[in-house]
């Protein structure tokens, strides 16, 4: 007998709190490596202002060792520890590994087949960069700012809030990039590029979960390093 999907809530299909426990190694991973090997990505405001505060490496990875310690107590309190077994984080990443690498194909044939647009002049990230492109944009674009508005439409209109916050959230996606002092030029089909991908990116935060949505931002945007 197949099991019931669960119905969607505030934060779509998947369970946020599971999502929680799988992606926070990855991003440990990006708040240590940032400050050996990368830049800090640019939805990232946290990172800056706890750096700034600080003001030193020695306090900054105390504080990283603190927060890593009440995360694993956090784990155990919840009695989360099987979230973390390798036949549950292994499919994860197997199914967002699939969406990474379907990805760029599919909305490269929407833009030049459907829009007529072609497609060049996506920014390469570092390895350390695209860690934080995975974690924070997906809190911030999806997470929050999808999720979030979805919430507040449906208290108006619950027939289109969905539909409505994915459009919002993707095209705010796409436009982060090219404002503030590290912003990309705006090119039209850099924009639509980025702004179909956080369509997909929301599809699948919301139909499957966060994790999956990270997971696949994160190797989508490594394939992207690697191959280029």
């Amino acid at each position: 007998m197949r099991a019931r999907r669960p119905p969607a809530g505030w934060a779509g299909h998947g369970d946020l709190e599971a999502s929680l426990v799988l992606i926070f190694p990855v991003l440990l991973a990006y708040e240590i490596g940032v400050l050996f090997f990368g830049r800090v990505n640019g939805a990232d405001v946290v990172t800056r202002l706890i750096f700034t505060l600080l003001g030193s490496k020695t306090l900054y990875l105390l504080v990283h060792a603190v927060v890593a310690t009440l995360y694993l107590l956090w784990i155990r309190r919840q009695q989360r520890w099987g979230t973390l077994r390798f036949e549950i984080v292994a499919p994860v990443v197997l199914e967002a590994a699939i969406y990474a690498l379907t990805l760029g194909a599919v909305v490269t044939l929407v833009l030049e087949r459907l829009l007529g647009l072609g497609v060049g002049g996506i920014g390469r990230d570092a390895i350390v960069s695209a860690l934080g492109a995975g974690v924070h944009e997906e809190i911030v674009f999806r997470l929050g700012l999808f999720a979030g508005l979805t919430s507040l439409l449906e208290r108006r209109q619950q027939r289109f809030a969905m539909p409505v916050a994915l459009v919002v959230s993707s095209v705010a996606f796409a436009a982060a990039h090219h404002l503030g002092a590290h912003g990309e030029p705006f090119t039209l089909h850099t924009f639509a590029f980025r702004s179909l991908a956080g369509a997909a990116f929301g599809a699948i935060f919301w139909h499957r979960s966060l994790a999956h949505a990270v997971y696949a931002h994160v190797l989508y945007d490594l394939v992207v390093v690697v191959t280029s």
